[in-house]
């Protein structure tokens, strides 16, 4: 008997199968995405390739670890506490509600749980371009207690998403001003530029501004917004379409850059 353990894991989404000595060290893990075993110790390798052969499909990689990419050092230097690549779709919303639920009865709903269901819908939309090489964080807090509801970092650029519940309402759209159903008219398309200016000077890189409307009966555009990308919440993966703008390379350093809570501290 080796003495080695198989523990898996999931970090991100992504598996992976550590192999571990009697005493907790790791000696080795295999990465099922990278098709890759890692060996901390040529010592142990037929041991470990032993331990690990019921879970190995198809032709794998075999050695060292490698060596880690600017972006991955960034990315584990970074305090647990500045990391925001953890938030929730509408996490200051979720932080919100968590705190100060409001009245167990109410005339009408709070609007911070259909703002929040808003989040959590276009945010799943992000979350699952990961497999294309999109990065996506949520609730990217701004000084003065302003926030991006979504960064979209992939092959297609960087995008400032700014969500709105619009369920079963029509919306007019006639730049700055946005009209939903009988609310208000409001120049909404002023914020969400803001918001993409403030990113585009965090991260020295052009950030493209977007609303995305979850749940609208209807949208009409009669002055076409300058700059802005306006979406439905079932348009959201078509951003996966785009590409040709950034490199692997670029979206992996952008991301570590973004994710760090002190990159958005003077914005």
């Amino acid at each position: 008997m080796s003495g080695l353990r198989v523990v898996p894991t999931w970090r991100h989404g992504q598996e992976r199968l550590y192999v571990c000595l009697t005493d907790g060290r790791n000696i080795a893990w295999y990465d099922r995405e990278a098709a890759r075993v890692n060996l901390l110790s040529e010592d142990r390798r037929e041991d470990v390739l032993d331990v690990l052969g019921p879970f190995l499909t198809g032709s794998v990689a075999i050695g060292p670890p490698p060596v880690p990419t600017p972006a991955e050092l960034a990315r584990l230097s970074l305090h647990p506490d500045d990391d925001l690549a953890p938030n929730r779709p509408g996490e200051a919303l979720q932080v919100d509600l968590d705190r100060d639920p409001g009245p167990a009865h109410r005339l009408r709903p709070d609007p911070r749980r259909r703002a929040l269901a808003a989040e959590q819908a276009v945010g799943d939309a992000l979350d699952r371009l990961d497999g294309a090489g999109w990065h996506a964080l949520h609730s990217v807090p701004l000084p003065g207690g302003d926030r991006i509801h979504h960064l979209a970092i992939g092959p297609g650029g960087l995008f400032a998403v700014h969500t709105v519940y619009a369920r079963k309402q029509r919306v007019a759209v006639a730049d700055p001003i946005v009209t939903l159903g009988r609310r208000e008219p409001a120049p909404l398309l002023r914020r969400v530029r803001a918001d993409a200016d403030r990113a585009s000077y965090a991260l020295t890189a052009e950030v493209h501004p977007v609303l995305v409307l979850v749940g609208p009966t209807d949208v009409s555009v009669t002055a076409p917004p300058r700059a802005v990308r306006v979406l439905t919440d079932s348009e959201v993966e078509g951003l996966a379409r785009t590409g040709g703008v950034l490199k692997p390379a670029d979206v992996e350093a952008l991301h570590a850059m973004a994710r760090d809570r002190n990159t958005w501290v003077r914005v």
